[in-house]
């Protein structure tokens, strides 16, 4: 219950473009080493980045989908403010998964050290070859949801009907 105890701090950070700031939601999980660690070092990371964590949920322990055969992942989630773009934000995501030790090439939904998902972007609908938001799966996903949960009952998203 660490992650759920431990304040957030907000750090000012210049912006890395005249983009205005939307509010995000980011899925985090982490299935490799020390989890709890590594995902506490993803939210500091993030707020370096430019991305500054406004809630966080609590842990949560959860299989692994698709591929069984590897250790339960710990799963949370942030939601935050930032200027960066879409664009920017995955690249900045993407980057702290390799700071923490992903290899992106490795086996899909197999074990990894850190998993980063915007899920949601605002209220923005986005569907380009890299980025897809809200991400396509997360209603699926109980250890999407749970997570998300805890953010705010009132963070819904946009709206499937639109």
């Amino acid at each position: 219950d660490y992650f759920r105890n431990s304040a957030a701090r907000s750090m000012n950070t210049e912006a890395s473009s005249d983009h205005r700031t939307e509010e995000v939601v980011i899925a985090l999980g982490s299935n490799q080493g020390d989890q709890a660690n590594l995902l506490r070092n993803a939210v500091r990371a993030m707020q370096r980045e430019g991305i500054n964590i406004l809630r966080h949920s609590c842990l949560y322990e959860t299989a692994p989908m698709h591929v069984t055969d590897q250790p339960r992942f710990l799963n949370a989630a942030v939601t935050a403010t930032t200027t960066l773009t879409p664009p920017e934000l995955l690249k900045a995501l993407k980057n702290i998964e390799e700071e923490h030790g992903r290899q992106l090439d490795g086996q899909r939904w197999g074990p990894r050290p850190l998993d980063l998902d915007i899920i949601f972007y605002g209220q923005q609908k986005i569907n380009t070859e890299t980025l897809e938001v809200p991400h396509p799966r997360y209603q699926d996903r109980e250890f999407v949801i749970a997570p998300v949960s805890d953010l705010a009952d009132d963070q819904a998203g946009p709206s499937s009907d639109e």
